[in-house]
């Protein structure tokens, strides 16, 4: 193959991973550019990311605006490319008289180091969930295709539900193997990571577990219900209810919280902690309460900016709930999720029952000096730490 633009129009397309044009010529206003697929509502476009000054300059094409780029820019000012897709692996040179070697070498099954990579790449990866296997409910929720590929439009997902069972997969020795585990899921939403958690705790480690998933959107449910009954997930169900007001359970071993809005996660996690639960994993969003309250005259000059302020609150949120549980029991670990590139809402509080601890004199006296140097008042202390009267419970 001679022709550039043939060759970016038969391998530009959903199986693409990455593209590296280099070896600028003196005309080239950047010295390298890279391309890679990424999904903008729900479609596949092609980011081109490029140096300029010392900024990088992110810029969306579609298919064939990207194709009449590139080819361009390696006619004008590039002497290189380097392409790899799932299937295949490809060098573009150019001569200095302006002819191009085109090589490709599809490979089938998926890709060979035929080349050497451009970057490292977490399609490497071993994944917990298996690339080139199908899982019914991954191909429902528009995940994966028949095959068992991974939608490119959809692979943040794809990572977003690995990365979870990572987390799942670190506390199992916690969780016991003579009796039936009670998970709870609140605010479980279209419950992606909810299927994730059965399916592999259930399907692959084969633990005996019931799972429950609380959301207020009943159309919501009734969908997840249905998928549920339809694979024979017979201890996966799915309710209508809020966080606040469940009383659905006496003892729960395991419960779950993934962007609850504000202090919908405190509730969550003072009914963990009132079970007893051994394991709590939560991904708090939307900081709102704090973010109202937060005053402390030495940071005023930072507080001022809403942006800065928003970020603080957030922070100072959450580091308040990990020091509560601790209080309450708990060994805490707050984890990145995912990548800041996906999401800011992207951190994890993992508690692990711990039977052993014993709460330190001054370590509540820590946390409540804080609370009072930023003049805030947590729900989750009130949930926790007073009684209806809001006197100490302690």
């Amino acid at each position: 193959m001679t022709d550039i633009r043939e060759f970016l129009d038969k391998y530009v397309n959903e199986d693409l991973e990455r593209i590296l044009v280099s070896n600028a010529r003196s005309s080239s206003p950047v010295a390298k550019l890279q391309v890679r697929p990424v999904p903008v509502k729900g479609q596949v476009q092609y980011q081109v990311t490029y140096i300029q000054g010392t900024k990088a300059i992110h810029d969306n094409y579609k298919k064939d605006e990207l194709n009449s780029y590139l080819t361009e820019q390696m006619e004008k000012n590039f002497r290189q490319m380097q392409l790899e897709g799932r299937y295949v692996q490809a060098r573009v040179l150019v001569s200095k008289k302006g002819k191009m070697d085109i090589k490709a070498k599809e490979v089938k099954g998926g890709t060979k180091e035929d080349f050497t990579p451009m970057l490292s790449h977490n399609r490497t990866k071993k994944y917990l969930l298996k690339e080139g296997v199908p899982v019914p409910w991954l191909i429902d929720l528009g995940v994966m295709t028949p095959e068992g590929k991974i939608k490119n439009s959809r692979y943040d997902k794809f990572k977003q539900l690995n990365r979870y069972l990572e987390f799942i997969q670190d506390i199992l020795p916690k969780l016991p193997r003579d009796r039936e585990i009670q998970i709870i899921d609140f605010g479980c939403g279209k419950s992606y990571l909810t299927f994730a958690m059965y399916y592999y705790l259930k399907e692959l480690k084969h633990f005996n577990i019931r799972v429950t998933g609380l959301d207020l959107k009943a159309d919501v449910i009734e969908k997840c219900q249905k998928l549920a009954d339809k694979y024979g997930y017979d201890k996966l169900r799915f309710l209508q209810g809020d966080i606040a007001s469940y009383e659905g359970a006496d003892h729960v071993d395991m419960v779950v919280t993934l962007h609850a809005c504000d202090t919908a996660t405190d509730f969550a996690l003072a009914k963990a902690v009132k079970w007893g639960a051994s394991v709590i994993l939560s991904v708090p969003c939307c900081q709102h309460e704090l973010n109202r309250q937060v005053a402390n005259q030495d940071l005023a000059p930072i507080l001022e900016y809403g942006i800065l302020k928003e970020r603080f609150a957030a922070l100072l949120t959450d580091g308040l709930r990990a020091q509560m549980l601790k209080s309450a029991g708990y060994d805490v670990q707050i984890l990145e999720f995912i990548s800041m590139e996906h999401t800011p809402k992207n951190l994890l509080i993992r508690a692990v029952k711990n039977k052993n601890r014993k709460e330190e004199p001054q370590q509540p006296r820590e946390w409540e000096n804080c609370i009072q140097a930023f003049h805030v008042e947590p729900t989750l202390k009130k949930l926790l730490f007073e009684d209806i009267h809001g006197e100490d419970c302690k």
